[in-house]
């Protein structure tokens, strides 16, 4: 045990030295950790409060030759003077038609003052079936610009490239769309009852419809008794 003792003294000043070394190696990694978190931190608030504005389109249940155009703000933080530029990547004549009716809508030419998050923008658009036929290989460029809350700025660049739809069917008519024209049919129904255009067609049995058949069926079972 002396012995041990004895080598501690003798090496007590390299011990120092590691011990030293050790406890600066720690505090440098846990300097480094801290910063770490704070940045992450910081990128937490970020996108907490970030917006970001996507432009798509959307079948309508109509019929999936119908679009409607759709501005959401998918982020987390809401979105202030939105504004959009509209370009054409293919040079068809289709693709010009497209464009047009996207300048035609006022949010498209003025813009939007807000957007909160999950809240979106929608419209009528077009139908492939109507017009120019080359709107089915059409790919447009819309670029948006808006700023948070915090007043950063962001430019987003969105493709809207309708030939996705090629090939694509649809299958039977939506559930929620046939139940709707059931309903209507029945609200045209009982209003035509109503209005007296259409009569309800009764077969009304009387009191003395039962006497009379219960006269019958008295008569009857007398007759049988009689010929027994």
């Amino acid at each position: 045990m002396s012995d041990l003792l004895d080598q501690i003294n003798k090496n007590s000043g390299a011990l120092s030295a590691i011990f030293s070394g050790v406890v600066t190696v720690a505090t440098v990694f846990y300097a480094w950790l801290t910063v770490k978190l704070v940045h992450e931190t910081r990128q937490m608030r970020k996108v907490q409060t970030e917006p970001r504005i996507e432009v798509t389109y959307r079948i309508r249940d109509e019929g999936i030759n119908f679009l409607d155009i759709v501005i959401r703000n998918i982020g987390l933080g809401p979105a202030y003077d939105i504004k959009f530029e509209v370009k054409s990547e293919t040079t068809n004549s289709g693709c010009a038609e497209l464009v047009e009716a996207l300048l035609s809508l006022s949010s498209f030419q003025n813009g939007l003052s807000y957007l909160g998050p999950n809240q979106e923008y929608f419209s009528f658009w077009t139908s492939l079936v109507e017009g120019d036929k080359t709107k089915a290989d059409s790919r447009i460029v819309i670029t948006c610009a808006y700023r948070s809350v915090t007043g950063t700025c962001y430019k987003y660049e969105c493709r809207v490239d309708l030939s996705e739809l090629k090939g694509t069917h649809r299958l039977g008519e939506p559930p929620m769309q046939k139940i709707a024209k059931q309903i209507e049919t029945l609200a045209n129904d009982f209003h035509n009852v109503t209005a007296g255009i259409n009569r309800l067609k009764v077969d009304i049995y009387t009191d003395e419809n039962r006497d009379e058949e219960r006269l019958s069926v008295e008569d009857h079972i007398r007759k049988c008794k009689t010929a027994e």
